[in-house]
Order: C-alpha cells, then sequence, then structure tokens
C-alpha cells in the first residue's frame, strides 16, 4: 500500500526529539511538508536542515502561545492539511505517592499532553473546516487506557483526558471532513526521558515488562510514526475517532 502526502502541509508538535521527531521524517518520507513545533528551540535545530521542514519553537501549552504560533504557521504555509500532537510526556516528573503531589507538577503535564493539542486543533481546525477536509492525530499512550508505567498520576490522568478530547473532537469535526484519531503507544525508548525510566525498573521489571508483550520487544519511535502517517493519509477517510493502540501487543 503505497501512503502519498505530497502536496499537503502538516504540523507536528513535540517534534524535536523521540516519536514526534520520528513522525516528521515519516511525513516527509511519505512527501508532505512539516511544520515542526517544540518549546525545546536548541533541539529544534536538527529539523531546520532537512528538507521539507520549517521549524518554530514556543510554548503551546499558553493558548495565547500556541495561538501566535500556529498562526505564523499558517501565514509561511497558506494552509495546515493535518495536525499531530506528539508534544507531551512527563516533563522530567518521576512517580511519587499522591499525597506529595503539588499543583505545580500536576498542571505542568496537563498543560504538555492535554491543553497544548487543544490549543493547536482550535488554530488549526477553521482552515481545515473550510476546506472540508483534514487529519488530526493525537498521540496518546497506554496510560490513557489504563494505569501508567510510569506512577505518575498526572500522566495517567492527562492521557485519559486527550483520549477523551480525541473522541470528542472527532464528533464535532466529522460533518467538516475531518477525522481525528489517536496512536496509543506502548513503551518506546524515544528519547532520554524514556531511557531513564526504563534503566530505573531494574532487570527483573524489565524482564516482566516484555514479558508481558505479545512481539517480545520494546517498541521503536518509527513504529509510532508509521502508524501516524496512515492515519494521515487518504487511506484512512473512514477511521475516526478511534485510539489505535501501537504496542506490541501488551497483555
Amino acid at each position: 500500500m503505497q501512503l502519498n502526502l505530497d502536496g499537503k502541509v502538516f504540523a507536528v508538535t513535540g517534534a524535536a526529539q523521540g516519536i514526534g521527531s520520528a513522525i516528521v521524517h515519516g511525513l516527509i518520507e511519505a512527501g508532505a511538508r512539516v511544520a515542526a513545533l517544540d518549546i525545546d528551540e536548541s533541539g529544534l535545530a536538527k529539523c531546520a536542515d532537512l528538507s521539507g521542514a520549517t521549524c518554530y519553537a514556543g510554548d503551546l501549552g499558553s493558548q495565547n502561545s500556541a495561538q501566535a504560533l500556529c498562526n505564523r504557521v499558517i501565514a509561511d504555509h497558506g494552509q495546515v492539511d493535518g495536525l499531530v500532537t506528539a508534544a507531551g510526556g512527563v516533563r522530567g516528573q518521576i512517580g511519587h505517592p499522591m499525597e506529595e503531589i503539588d499543583a505545580a507538577d500536576w498542571h505542568a503535564i496537563f498543560a504538555a499532553n492535554v491543553d497544548a493539542a487543544m490549543w493547536c486543533a482550535q488554530a488549526f481546525a477553521p482552515g481545515m473546516k473550510t476546506r472540508g477536509q483534514g487529519r488530526i492525530v493525537t498521540i496518546t499512550s497506554g496510560a490513557g487506557l489504563k494505569a501508567s508505567l510510569t506512577g505518575i498520576q498526572a500522566y495517567a490522568a492527562a492521557k485519559h483526558a486527550a483520549v477523551g478530547l480525541t473522541k470528542q473532537l472527532a464528533l464535532e469535526l466529522g460533518p467538516f471532513g475531518i477525522t481525528v484519531n489517536s496512536v496509543a503507544p506502548g513503551f518506546v525508548l524515544s528519547n532520554p526521558a524514556t531511557e531513564r525510566q526504563w534503566e530505573a525498573f531494574g532487570k527483573e521489571r524489565q524482564r516482566q515488562i516484555i514479558g508481558n508483550i505479545h512481539m517480545r520487544r520494546l517498541g521503536r519511535a518509527e513504529d509510532i510514526s508509521d502508524a501516524v502517517t496512515f492515519l494521515c493519509s487518504d487511506k484512512a477517510n473512514w477511521i475516526t475517532g478511534q485510539i489505535l493502540q501501537v504496542d506490541g501487543g501488551h497483555a
């Protein structure tokens, strides 16, 4: 099956590293042009020389900042055919008992994982509605469908919220020809944060986790990118409101 995104423009958040970076590469390989967005300006530098990519640094967790950044993308590209919201993660946090969680840490994770997706969708959806077509793909997590291996309450709650946002936007935007789906990765060693989490589990816990994956391996960022590229393509025209678990068959 040939996935052809020639002539399409996609905005990808969280593009500086890991899964987001792999998605940028996957969409470009399929023929798209990509606006790469991230709060990490230095991390975006490696996208700067990538043919087909333009880079935009800023805070997407703030409505005003996200709107301004998305408006720059629209001004530069004329139109945006799709949005992939890969920004998120644990923001450097580790698991603690619920009694120790403070408001700042809680809201930081929600801002990165939920607010950023909402504000970017809010900015780009009107143009898609006018054209009568578009794609939005959120990156959630297995932690959005059950408890999180990280032990971070805010992360599990935020990813569940992102799943709900996906389903609600699918209902609202479907009549305008816009599909809204999510890819929910299993454990993927995609950046320094996930590598630290993996090492912190220890050998025995690592064996247990891999033993509960049907494919008996952890995921690669490219596994997630491939699924996203499919959902962004014309081959996924009648798929919306779905949460695609890409986790190697996690028990």
